[in-house]
This record gives structure tokens, C-alpha cells and sequence, in this order.
């Protein structure tokens, strides 16, 4: 399996633009797409699910264009936007069942896969239970059994966890992680950690532009040996702040603990600690931002 992005810009206005000269390969596996709010990772999904085309560039998967030939993808593909909606009236079963239909499946396989499905997603106690009583949860692993239907090889999530108590974050990472297998699941998402926790491969975005690709490990070897933390008074955290990139902050008895990324260590009473991929992801951008102010 291989989707191929080949230069792709989407211009929504005379100088807005939600992506710019876009490229990337993606194989099997998890790829995280990590960016902030508005760098246009949802732009990205819609253009690789067939739901918008792009401006300019090239989209193929396994050596097909899309753009040209969209059917070659939509068959195999899986999509959970971000605005994701159900209709509260029905309930899991007959939501799945129009959704089957709509997708073409035979009826008999697709009632065998609804069932599956629910299973799969711990929603199989409260399939007839209307969805305007699920949920944000809840709803969310409906998506994820909605874009599974017909078994796709190509998996888009966009946001998916954006709403979610912890619980229910953690409990989506999991279901992510077991679906990847032999199929190729895309994750579009601000939040680090679910990057961290399924992503086999990470690209970072930030207006528009890819600004990294690489394993999380590799990531991680960008900040090692330079994250730091140590305790400092409130009232000189303010100078830090300006002096420092920091990455987080943890109100203490003794004053407020402070980490940073930092070429050389920071202060006397600093101590080098293991990076995280966050630590990574902001350097990256602040790198980014550095290099466009420039």
C-alpha cells in the first residue's frame, strides 16, 4: 500500500491558503499528522478522502490518481471527519444498516459486519438505544464502526478524540492501534499524546506546510540532551518564559518547576531530563515559526 501527496495546495481566498506544496508518502501503518489548530490537517483529510480536490498537485494511491480516478480509493476507503454527525433518532443498528446501504454493501454480509462491528467498539449493549442518548464517546466509536463497514485498506481519522474525557481517549487510542494491522490508518489530531501513543510514523504541519516527517524516534533524537527542568519563584518565571522555549509549567510548595528547551543548560540548578515527543513537537514549530519570521 502506498498513498503518494505530490506537491498538493488548496487556496481558499486571493491569499488564503490551507495548504502550500504539500508532499508526502505514506505506507502501512499509523501516521500521525500533528499540527495545531487552522495548520490545515483537516484541508489534507478531505482532499485524501475524495471530499474536496485540491488547487494544485497530485494525489495517487497505489500508483492511481485520485483526483482523476476517486473511485480507485473511495472503495477501499474509511473516513471519520471531524464534524462527525448521527442522527438521534435512529439507533446503532438502523444508522449502520443506511449507512451499509448507502455504501452499497449486500445486506446479509453487511448485518453480519454490523454486528461485528459493535462488538469491536463495546457498543453492542446499547445498539438499539437511540444515538441522542449517546456519548461524545460513544458517538465517536460509532464513527470509527461507520468507517469500517467495508473493511477499508486506507483508515482517515480526523480529530477524533477533540471532546473526549481521558477515559475515552484512552480506550479510542486502543481501538486505533488494534484496527492499524496490515491496513494504513492516517490520525489527524493537535493532541500529542495520542500521537504518542499509536503513531508508527508522524508528520508535523503548521500553516499549510509539512514541517517534519519522521519516526517518533528520530523526533526525539532532535531534543535530546537539550530538555530541562528546574524550580524557580514565580516571580522569575515570567523572564524565563522570554528567554526560554518552555514547554511546561508545575506549580510547586517550593515555586514553580519549569521545563524547557534549551541548547545549553539554562540555569545553575537545571537538570537535563528524556525529552518527550512534545518537547520534539515544539521545537519543531518554534523552529518553524523562527525560520518564517526570518
Amino acid at each position: 500500500m502506498q498513498l503518494r501527496i505530490d506537491k498538493v495546495s488548496k487556496q481558499y481566498g486571493r491569499s488564503v491558503w490551507g495548504l502550500r506544496d504539500f508532499t508526502l508518502e505514506v505506507g502501512s501503518g499509523v501516521l500521525g499528522l500533528l499540527g495545531p489548530n487552522g495548520a490545515g490537517k483537516s484541508t489534507l483529510m478531505r482532499i485524501l478522502a475524495t471530499v474536496t480536490g485540491p488547487t494544485s498537485g497530485n494525489v495517487s494511491w497505489n500508483g492511481t490518481d485520485i483526483l482523476r480516478e476517486p473511485d480507485s480509493v473511495r472503495a477501499v476507503l474509511g473516513y471519520l471527519p471531524q464534524d462527525f454527525g448521527v442522527y438521534p433518532h435512529l439507533n446503532a443498528m438502523e444508522f449502520l444498516d443506511y449507512l451499509a446501504a448507502v455504501k452499497g454493501l449486500d445486506t446479509k454480509p453487511a448485518r453480519r459486519r454490523i454486528e461485528e462491528l459493535l462488538v469491536m467498539v463495546n457498543l453492542s449493549e446499547v445498539r438499539k438505544r437511540p444515538l441522542g442518548g449517546y456519548s461524545g464517546g460513544m458517538k465517536q466509536r460509532l464513527g470509527i464502526a461507520q468507517a469500517l463497514l467495508n473493511d477499508p485498506q486506507l483508515l482517515i481519522v480526523d480529530e477524533p478524540t477533540a471532546g473526549l474525557d481521558p477515559e475515552e481517549r484512552v480506550r479510542f487510542r486502543n481501538l486505533l492501534s488494534e484496527l492499524s494491522g496490515d491496513r494504513m490508518v492516517i490520525l489527524s489530531t493537535h493532541i500529542v499524546s495520542d500521537i504518542e501513543a499509536v503513531a508508527t510514523d508522524i508528520a508535523i504541519i503548521a500553516g499549510g506546510i509539512l514541517v517534519a516527517h519522521a519516526p517518533p524516534e528520530n523526533l526525539l533524537h532532535t531534543v535530546e540532551g537539550k530538555t530541562w527542568e528546574w524550580t524557580l519563584s514565580s516571580s522569575e518565571l515570567p523572564e524565563a518564559k522570554q528567554r526560554f522555549l518552555v514547554s511546561s509549567t508545575a506549580r510547586r510548595a517550593d515555586g514553580v518547576q519549569v521545563r524547557v528547551i534549551a541548547e545549553v543548560q539554562p540555569a545553575a540548578n537545571a537538570i537535563s531530563v528524556a525529552p518527550t515527543l512534545e518537547d520534539a513537537y515544539l521545537k519543531c514549530l518554534s523552529a518553524h515559526r523562527a525560520g518564517a519570521a526570518a
